[in-house]
Parts: C-alpha cells; structure tokens; sequence
C-alpha cells in the first residue's frame, strides 16, 4: 500500500493505516524535533505529542499526498510552541549542555550556524534540506510564493556558506560579515 493510500485510509478513519503512517515518517519527526529541542527526552516526548494532534486531526488533511509536510509543520509548531514557553522560564542547567546527542563537532558546527538565521529561514532550510521537500510543496505549506522561497533559501544558504568559510579563524557576525570589519566601519 503506497503512503498516499495510507494517508487517506487514515483520514477515514482506519487507525492501523495511521500507525503505519507514523511509522513511515517517526525518523523524520524525530529529526526534526531533535534539531528544534536538542535534547532526546523532550524530543521524544514531542513525537509522541505530535502523534497524539495528528491523530485528533487526521481528518483535517486535505491532501493525502502532503501527509508528511502537514506531520513535519505541525512537528515544527509544537517544538516553537515548547521554545516560547521555556523562555518564560529560569533554568538551572548550564547553557550549552546537549543531553543524548554525541559530541560530534560538525553537527554541533551545523546548529551554530543555523542559529544565525532567522526562525523562518531555519525552518526553510530544514525542510528543503533535511527532509527533501520540494520548493512548491514549501510555498504552498507556507502560504508563500514560490520565488520568495527559492530567494530566501538562496540567502540563507549563502550566509551558512559565509559563516563555514570564515569558521577557519574569522568570526562573522548574523549578517556574514567579520566582525572585524563591522567594528571598523566597513
């Protein structure tokens, strides 16, 4: 059975096809909440999360063959909704302690990056490239123009290309210029 086929026997009603469904796309979830939360508990507990709403609004679907965009945005608003509430609150913990992740230093690279772009622009590149998602499949979830994505994904693509090229002993600042030469003027 083709997961188009799953996806609209789960809009049905036949909760087997929506397990299968999950099942499908839990590595993609997971990925996806772990690049947002950094930390194996609370991204396991989103993916449960988010199976749980998908489940109670599998019937929202409109279009079987987006099944995994529509699971992977509503992945992405839970992990925002988890972000904005932790800022409301104090912690203890020192910053920069990754639990359950190894000390792989190019990931760590990758997220440092990332982290000069804005909210919207990581979100573009994780779909574009962490999950393969086509440009218009993008826009149309996004309710964005498809050239404005194929331009902001261009930008953002060119800063982290900015930012790795000055990681050999020049520091950039958001923008992707040296430091250096923010504080001369240049």
């Amino acid at each position: 059975m083709t997961e188009i086929e799953l996806a609209e026997k789960a809009i049905h009603g036949d909760d087997e096809a929506f397990l299968q469904l999950i099942s499908i796309h839990k590595e993609s979830l997971y990925r996806t909440a772990l690049a947002y939360l950094k930390n194996e508990e609370d991204t396991l507990e989103a993916v449960q999360e988010v199976t749980y709403r998908a489940y109670e609004k599998i019937k929202t679907l409109r279009m079987p063959e987006y099944a995994k965009t529509w699971l992977i945005r509503i992945m992405m608003n839970h992990c925002h909704d988890v972000l904005q509430k932790r800022k409301r609150y104090v912690f203890d913990e020192s910053i920069g302690e990754l639990k359950g992740i190894s000390d792989d230093f190019t990931y760590m690279e990758v997220e440092e990056a990332l982290s000069h772009l804005s909210e919207k622009d990581r979100q573009l590149v994780h779909l574009k490239y962490l999950h393969d998602i086509k440009i218009k499949d993008i826009a149309d979830m996004t309710s964005t123009p498809e050239g404005t994505v194929k331009t902001r994904l261009y930008k953002a693509v060119k800063l982290l290309r900015t930012f790795f090229d000055g990681k050999e002993g020049n520091q950039l600042d958001g923008r992707g210029k040296k430091i250096e030469e923010v504080e001369r003027g240049s």
